[in-house]
């Protein structure tokens, strides 16, 4: 699946990420920040557009109905997170940690997770469209009564999400690997999984296979 890449200019200018602090209206536009930190902070409706991040910690900051838009995270740490309401478009994360993480009611459209770490991740009752995951650690994760369009796992650990009250009809999560997860028979309906997975998912539904 292509998806729309974020659109970023050739020239940034360095910023830090503190200096949005006081802002009565926090943006930050066409600028590239590194090794910033900007932990346990409550920072509501910042808008980034055509930013870069590179090694930033957030870990527990209050970013809910923050505006990303042409954005790439590179290997930062955003544990514990909160992104709830927020706007999230063409963004990339590459080698992020997100364990905790939280997308409640949020709007994803153009993102991919590279390589990160997604253990404990919620995004229930948010909207996905076109979004890739990666080789992305899930488990644990919740994607409890989200609404999905063109949505991609490769190679991704989902074992023990939640699917429940979500449609998986038309992704693929063959090459993806799990033990349990928590779904029901009708958001089953039209995924796409391997022989081995059919199995499992068998098995966790209480069907007997007799050899």
């Amino acid at each position: 699946m292509k998806i729309n890449l974020p659109k970023l200019p050739s020239s940034l200018t360095k910023r830090d990420f503190s200096t949005i602090l006081n802002e009565e209206y926090p943006e930050l536009e066409r600028c590239e920040i590194i090794d910033s930190s900007f932990m346990n902070e409550e920072v509501e409706r910042v808008r980034l557009d055509q930013v870069v991040l590179k090694n930033c910690q957030f870990n527990y900051t209050n970013f809910s109905h923050i505006q990303l838009t042409d954005v790439r995270f590179e290997n930062c740490d955003l544990s514990n997170v909160n992104f709830s309401k927020s706007s999230i478009h063409r963004v990339e994360f590459i080698n992020c940690k997100l364990l905790g993480s939280q997308f409640p009611t949020s709007s994803l459209g153009n993102v991919k997770f590279d390589n990160c770490i997604l253990h404990l991740v919620t995004f229930d009752s948010a909207k996905l469209e076109k979004v890739i995951f990666n080789e992305a650690v899930l488990t644990n994760s919740d994607f409890y009564e989200c609404k999905f369009k063109g949505i991609e796992y490769t190679r991704c650990n989902l074992n023990d999400a939640n699917f429940e009250q979500t449609s998986l009809k038309g992704i693929d999560i063959s090459s993806s690997n799990f033990e349990t997860l928590t779904i029901s028979i009708d958001s089953l309906n039209g995924c796409k999984v391997s022989s081995s997975q059919a199995v499992q998912l068998a098995s966790l539904m209480g069907v007997i296979i007799v050899d």
